[in-house]
């Protein structure tokens, strides 16, 4: 049995005039083309739409964990700060997302603007792949005895929160103590968030399929601050001094104060994010396009004779 054309979350960057423009014309196209398409309701409130409009071939939905639910995809219209939030949309329904780059380096995303006719014809064909990626589990253990919980798909970061002061965290893994720093900050990054905040602080770049969680000292001043990759099945606790206040950052987006020193655990999710891939390409070709890598005079892989 033939089945029929998908139901699409399409989530934008209502901020950015292209992404805008591309989601009113995919909508068009996708009303065409029978393709069913949700849209959260403040989102559709700033493009303009409305039930009963001129446009029509949309239906809107709250935004929150059950925004994609029966969905067969997200697409995404931005960069990658849009993308995470749509993956806190996605990911309880275990909906891929698929990211359409209309912001800067756009890492996460799988196309450029100019590939939109082929994203629309692998919706309607439904010729997408899904790729599993770590998500990493964070609880938050207060002074006081209260508890906060939260996740992330790139990184987790415990920041100083006053310029003039460091702060003193003590790095324990899988229950053993292994250094303090006075620095800046950590970060806990997975493999997706390998060339984000933890890139920019020094750390590796790790391949979207390895299995792994990377730890990152931002400005550390101590004989061993390295940059370190763990085991996913290992859990990293970073005990804050009292007298150090700090902000804890999933993805950036979502933070808690940490005013009297706290416990941070983080640990590999056992639910992932899953993303939509329609493209072959190796990660090593996705490094390349988005770093504008210098690759001129390679030869490729010599034939055996």
């Amino acid at each position: 049995m033939t089945m029929g054309a998908p139901t699409v979350l399409l989530v934008v960057n209502v901020r950015s005039s292209d992404a805008r423009s591309a989601a009113l014309s995919l909508i068009s196209q996708f009303a065409a083309l029978n393709v069913d398409v949700r849209l959260v309701a403040n989102e559709a409130l700033e493009l303009g739409l409305s039930a009963g409009g001129d446009v029509t071939g949309f239906a809107v939905v709250e935004p929150g964990p059950t925004a994609s639910a029966g969905c067969d995809v997200v697409v995404v219209l931005g960069g990658d700060g849009t993308i995470l939030r749509a993956a806190a949309w996605a990911r309880d329904a275990a909906t891929p997302l698929l990211g359409v780059n209309l912001g800067h380096v756009g890492f996460l995303a799988e196309s450029e603007e100019e590939d939109m006719a082929s994203v629309v014809s692998a919706i309607v064909n439904r010729s997408w792949k899904v790729e599993e990626r770590l998500a990493l589990e964070i609880s938050i253990f207060f002074d006081d005895g209260s508890t906060a919980s939260t996740w992330a798909l790139n990184e987790v970061s415990v920041e100083k929160d006053a310029r003039q002061r460091m702060i003193q965290v003590l790095v324990e893994v899988d229950g053993r103590p292994l250094s303090t720093w006075g620095c800046d900050g950590v970060v806990c990054a997975s493999p997706t968030g390998s060339t984000a905040y933890a890139f920019s602080a020094g750390g590796p770049v790790v391949w979207p399929e390895v299995s792994a969680m990377l730890v990152v000292p931002l400005s550390a001043h101590a004989l061993f601050a390295r940059p370190m990759v763990i085991s996913p099945h290992s859990v990293v606790a970073l005990d804050v001094a009292a007298e150090s206040p700090a902000v804890v950052w999933a993805d950036g987006r979502r933070s808690f104060e940490v005013p009297h020193g706290a416990r941070i655990e983080v640990r590999a999710s056992a639910q992932p994010v899953h993303f939509a891939r329609i493209v072959t390409a190796p990660f090593t070709d996705r490094l390349v396009a988005k770093f504008e890598l210098p690759v001129a005079g390679w030869r490729g892989r010599r034939s055996e004779s």
